[in-house]
């Protein structure tokens, strides 16, 4: 009975540590190592809106055609996968004044990977991005926001920053598909500094690319300037020099 009653101990033990270390994977506020930006630490109401996966037919040229409408930059995070298939659709994105990042090549978790797997990921859509245009630096943002042990490593090791996000309205199922709702949220949770993360990539994401235009009226309203994340976080290097 003492047996069973250690070993049931040590399962829920190994249950809520699992349970544990996942969660605190998917922080986006947290990473074991290296340089980690989910907001920029700054008191001017500078913001930037970034927009994950893609480049897509059709979703990419209605996203461009809003942000030109309200004259504002953001930041794209690409997966490798699709710029092979669209790689147009970079040089569209660029020519509109806006800044491209790494989001992984296949969208994969990148925990419980190999180095190499890792290594080819990043490397391979680095590759592709500057082919279609892309200079400078180039941000990554880890697919789901997940990264553990050998992500984070990695991305030390070769001086790479990993950016995140303070708001992101779809992470909470109940508004996902409420244009109003997600409006809402975003507007009340955003703060100087904050980098907001949207999908408009897929028909699934209707509801947020209807919400956007909104979401750039009333956080212009309330007085602040978007901005490309690299623009946000040279603003927070600046204000601590």
């Amino acid at each position: 009975m003492r047996v069973q009653t250690h070993l049931m101990f040590f399962l829920v033990l190994v249950l809520f540590s699992v349970a544990g270390i996942w969660r605190l994977s998917a922080m986006p506020d947290f990473q074991l190592f290296g340089e980690l930006k989910h907001r920029a630490e700054i008191h001017d109401k500078w913001i930037a809106l970034t927009f994950d996966d893609g480049p897509t037919p059709g979703k990419t040229e209605q996203i461009l055609q809003i942000l030109q409408s309200e004259q504002i930059p953001a930041t794209f995070f690409l997966t490798g996968q699709e710029v092979a298939q669209h790689p147009d659709l970079v040089g569209k994105i660029l020519a509109a004044g806006h800044q491209v990042g790494n989001h992984s090549y296949h969208h994969q978790r990148l925990i419980f990977k190999t180095p190499s797997y890792i290594s080819t990921e990043l490397e391979q859509t680095d590759d592709l991005l500057r082919q279609h245009g892309v200079d400078g630096v180039i941000y990554f943002r880890p697919p789901y926001g997940k990264k553990l042990l050998l992500l984070p490593w990695y991305l030390m090791k070769h001086h790479r920053v990993s950016v995140t996000w303070d708001v992101a309205p779809e992470n909470f199922p109940k508004i996902a598909k409420d244009p109003q709702a997600l409006a809402d949220h975003t507007v009340k949770h955003t703060k100087a500094g904050s980098i907001i993360l949207l999908h408009v990539m897929y028909d699934s994401r209707a509801a947020t690319m209807q919400a956007v235009p909104e979401i750039i009226r009333r956080l212009k309203a309330q007085g602040y300037r978007f901005v490309t994340v690299h623009e946000l976080l040279k603003k927070e290097q600046a204000s601590k020099s």
